[in-house]
Parts: C-alpha cells; sequence; structure tokens
C-alpha cells in the first residue's frame, strides 16, 4: 500500500521559493535604483549646503587655569 507522500502546498514548495525570491529581488532592485537615481540627480547646491554657525572661542576664566 503506497501512501501519498506529497501535500499540495509541498509540491508547490519550489514555484513558491521562487516566486518569494523574485519578489524579494525586484523589492531590493528598486530601493537600490531609486537610491542611486535620486543621488545622481540631486543638485549641487543642496549637497554643498551645510548651514554653518560662528564657532564660538571658549572664555577661559581664571578659575579653568588654576585647576590645571
Amino acid at each position: 500500500m503506497k501512501t501519498k507522500t506529497f501535500s499540495p502546498v509541498g509540491s508547490l514548495h519550489p514555484v513558491l521559493f521562487f516566486a518569494v525570491v523574485y519578489v524579494v529581488a525586484i523589492v531590493f532592485s528598486i530601493f537600490i535604483c531609486s537610491t542611486l537615481f535620486y543621488s545622481c540627480n540631486a543638485s549641487p547646491a543642496k549637497m554643498g549646503q551645510q548651514q554653518e554657525t560662528p564657532v564660538e572661542k571658549p572664555v577661559s576664566s581664571p578659575l579653568e587655569m588654576a585647576s590645571r
């Protein structure tokens, strides 16, 4: 007496596996391509523009000098 060894989901396992791999590859490729697209199309003014705050010199007080 031969038993049934393949369930319906078990026989679809290779197809489901490759479908999931395909979907994951598509999602990663969209992410990578969009990242490259936005980095290549960024305007130079926005990339090099930074808010610079004036650097203040720390005021050395006599107490700081005495503790050294």
